[in-house]
């Protein structure tokens, strides 16, 4: 069972107001580049104040390289754009060592110069277009907040994100990212088309003289701040249980399976998905104004939290049937409120007890 949660300081009301105050900033200062995009707007603040990485996926021409470096422009944070390409290196992303003399001495000395992975906020654009050998270069960097080269450990500094964009539908040339890197990946963000009026408005925006001007809403000492008031939102016994049941009913070689997930799952989510669920409701509740986390945060959560961590089986695949549509039927049979889910007899099952 995860450890309890401490109940929010008096203190935390004030810094819970800032985060709603800060994400109505952010999504204003948004605006002044971005039309439409609202759901993905809010999913990507609610990975960057639950201290996650987030990628983007979605056909070209959607804003997805605008919208991060728009959001990186309203936030005092260093950013370093990285074009993910097949002949990029690791080292190219991380830094090297090279062979620095001192002239008046003749001495000769290894000096790390430092990769653009040194920044607060990495747009790696395109980022299954270099092989997974470079891919692998923002493992531990995802993970431990630090890299290693030469064999020496050299921490980033945070606050720290990783924001990916990805092509789902051109296939040549590109490296599919492996379930380990997708799995650091706190959300997997659908970027849709626009409506006709979005992209009347696009249009509108695009093709006349415009000058923006970004003010900067937080910087990284703020953002870190509100990050710790995140983790600090209760969250009540049933919506725990609640993840547990979700996340366990996707695993299908367990008892807890769903008979739905039987035949159409070949691998479920871990407790990655868990925690990261929790997280991100945590963050949604504070969006929304609130000092607590319900079933409904974890449901508006569920879909970018797992639809990258669920691998379906090739004869669902073939049907048509996707990790989206799993979710939601997964979501449909599962009790939502606390008092459905007391009384199922599966959930003494679910929690081992």
């Amino acid at each position: 069972m995860p450890e309890p949660v401490p109940p929010v300081a008096p203190s935390d009301v004030a810094a819970a107001a800032r985060v709603k105050d800060a994400h109505l900033r952010i999504k204003a200062e948004l605006r002044k580049a971005i039309v439409g995009l609202d759901a993905v707007i809010d999913e990507l603040l609610i990975s960057v104040f639950a201290r996650g990485h987030c990628l983007l996926v979605g056909v070209p021409g959607l804003a997805k390289t605008l919208l991060i470096s728009t959001l990186a422009k309203s936030l005092s944070l260093t950013f370093n754009r990285i074009q993910f390409t097949p002949d990029l290196m690791p080292a190219d992303i991380t830094g090297t060592e090279v062979i620095q003399e001192d002239k008046a001495t003749g001495s000769r000395d290894l000096k790390f110069i430092r990769g653009p992975i040194f920044a607060n906020v990495i747009l790696a654009d395109e980022i299954n277009r270099t092989p997974p050998k470079t891919q692998s270069a923002l493992l531990e960097a995802m993970q431990e907040r630090q890299v290693t080269v030469g064999g020496v450990k050299h921490t980033l500094t945070p606050p720290f994100f990783v924001l990916a964009t990805q092509n789902p539908i051109e296939q040549e040339g590109t490296y599919p990212l492996p379930e380990a890197q997708l799995d650091r990946f706190m959300f997997n963000v659908k970027v849709e088309y626009p409506s006709e009026q979005e992209e009347l408005a696009i249009v509108e925006m695009t093709t006349k003289p415009q000058t923006v001007e970004m003010n900067q809403v937080l910087d990284g000492a703020q953002i870190m701040e509100l990050q710790e008031v995140v983790r600090r939102v209760p969250v009540p016994e049933h919506v725990l249980q609640y993840v547990l049941r979700l996340v366990r009913a996707t695993r299908v070689a367990t008892p807890d399976a769903l008979p739905l997930v039987k035949d159409r799952v070949a691998w479920g989510a871990g407790p990655r998905a868990s925690q990261y669920l929790v997280l991100a409701a945590k963050a949604r509740a504070l969006l929304q104004g609130r000092l607590y986390v319900a079933t409904e945060d974890v449901r508006a959560v569920a879909h970018p939290v797992l639809r990258h961590r669920i691998i379906t089986t090739y004869g669902a695949e073939a049907e048509g049937y996707t990790s989206d549509r799993l979710i939601d039927d997964l979501l449909k049979a599962i009790p939502a409120t606390g008092n459905e889910a007391l009384r199922d007899e599966r959930l003494p099952t679910v929690l081992g007890s």
